[in-house]
């Protein structure tokens, strides 16, 4: 059985590889699929404080550890395209171009920098809250008390592609959510809300993660 680490930059993330995406890789693929959660630092004493992408240096550490882990075929990230790191590599050469162009370098930027051919670079447009707004609909569900703002939260994406639900300081996906459903939590509602969506849906109107997926579950028929 193929086994893959998923670099992950919250517990958010985390949640979802272990509930969504890992389920629907061993269903489908028979992939072993492990998040493993980015750390920040480490006290003298020793103590590991996790989550949160702070800066690249340690990214790249983190990931460097996971390629030398025994019996991996593929290491791979789930990280937030809003609000990388300045010294993210591509950051300070970003072409201008299309959304898509502009990820595209980005991830191919990373994966020159790892250089390992074990390693898929995925960066989450525009960031996690994207996903959720592929079926805004369901937050009424999570949080009905709120449910009057959601023909206000439609209106205000206007039938904008999630992917395409930007990087401006209160229009970023998460902005959005917060703005009409205040009392929406990260770490508590967010996977939940993907996992009613399912992954399918998702894939279907999120084509950068599809392809992400799709690459994924090319290792299935690739040979160990």
């Amino acid at each position: 059985m193929k086994q893959v680490l998923v670099y992950v930059e919250g517990q958010t993330e985390e949640t979802f590889v272990r509930d969504v995406l890992a389920p629907h890789l061993f269903t489908t693929c028979s992939i072993f699929v492990i998040p493993t959660l980015a750390r920040t630092k480490r006290t003298k004493s020793g103590q590991t404080f996790k989550g949160g992408i702070v800066s690249y240096g340690q990214v790249k550490k983190d990931l460097r550890n996971l390629l030398n882990t025994p019996n991996v075929a593929l290491v791979t990230t789930m990280i937030d395209y809003y609000g990388l790191p300045d010294d993210f590599p591509g950051i300070s050469t970003l072409p201008t171009g299309t959304l898509s162009e502009r990820v595209r370098a980005l991830q191919d930027a990373f994966a020159m920098d790892i250089g390992s051919q074990r390693f898929l670079p995925f960066l989450v447009l525009h960031e996690f809250e994207a996903l959720v707004l592929t079926e805004p609909e369901h937050l009424a569900d999570v949080l009905p008390q709120y449910k009057a703002k959601l023909a206000d939260l439609q209106r205000d994406i206007n039938g904008l592609p999630p992917e395409e639900i930007n990087d401006g300081d209160t229009t970023h996906p998460a902005a959005r959510i917060r703005q009409y459903f205040p009392g929406y939590q990260k770490r508590l509602h967010g996977p939940l809300l993907v996992q009613k969506i399912g992954i399918e849906t998702i894939r279907d109107k999120c084509p950068h993660f599809h392809d992400w997926l799709t690459r994924l579950e090319s290792l299935c028929t690739q040979q160990e």
